[in-house]
């Protein structure tokens, strides 16, 4: 008997599917690159537990553990954001994997939304642990609904740091990135008041302070969880919206042109 041979069909996958497994691939190969998990997920947590929670007691009405949770929270999730950007974009493009992917059937989309989960899964994580220091360890109470709420504005507020760290990838290769980056990253966390209250910085750098992002996202971040009052959550928004609009301008148009 003569049988005749089907022809095998393999399905398109869903799109779904494809950004999900991007992002997957992304998420295993940080967690898999101890030079970026351990720090990310470390060093924030190590700086509020020395200058957090081991000098308890209060700056005037506010409450030291909590203003800096807030504050270091905000160091947290910012770096994911600008170190999965600019650092591994940087890499991809010295080594010839951002070349390939442009080639590649893979939606474009599927690249970037892949490093923006990565971003949020270890913001996220950086938020738990700081939290659970906060409130088991530094007499923090917090309501779970502002709690919620601050997390979702920490989360929303990667944005700007994603569109800053794709520009920075854009602008320089490999390992320079780093040093690029961390030219950025400290001198912005210092200069917004994210390890320290900015009275305590001369008055000049108080007022430029409004020029970094950081800062922006801090003063909402300090208003939700009770730190500070008369926050003009719109103006603030409104200028994170502005600086993501324009770093994503400025690192399209560097694409185009590498």
């Amino acid at each position: 008997m003569n049988t005749v041979s089907q022809p095998l069909v393999i399905g398109r996958p869903s799109l779904l599917r494809i950004y999900l497994s991007e992002a997957a691939a992304e998420l295993l190969r940080l967690l898999r690159t101890p030079s970026f998990s351990v720090p990310t997920l470390a060093f924030p947590l190590v700086f509020y537990v020395l200058f957090g929670i081991v000098p308890q007691g209060h700056w005037g009405d506010l409450h030291k553990a909590t203003y800096l949770l807030a504050t270091y929270g905000v160091f947290g999730v910012i770096g994911p954001a600008l170190f999965g950007f600019g650092v591994g974009l940087a890499i991809e493009r010295q080594q010839g994997w951002l070349e390939l992917k442009r080639v590649s059937p893979m939606p474009t989309g599927a690249y970037f939304f892949a490093k923006i989960a990565m971003s949020l899964v270890f913001a996220l994580a950086v938020i738990l642990e700081l939290s659970v220091a906060a409130i088991g360890y530094a007499d923090t109470h917090i309501a779970i609904g502002t709690w919620l709420l601050w997390v979702a504005a920490l989360l929303l507020g990667t944005l700007p740091f994603c569109a800053l760290g794709l520009w920075i990838g854009t602008l320089v290769k490999g390992q320079a990135a780093v040093a690029v980056v961390n030219l950025v990253y400290l001198p912005m966390s210092v200069l917004s008041g994210l390890w320290m209250p900015l009275a305590a910085f001369p008055t000049a750098l108080q007022k430029l302070a409004v020029v970094w992002p950081a800062w922006h996202l801090s003063r909402i971040a300090l208003g939700v969880i009770g730190q500070i009052r008369e926050v003009h959550y719109l103006s603030h928004v409104g200028v994170l919206l502005a600086m993501t609009a324009l770093f994503l301008s400025l690192a399209a148009l560097r694409l185009r042109s590498v």
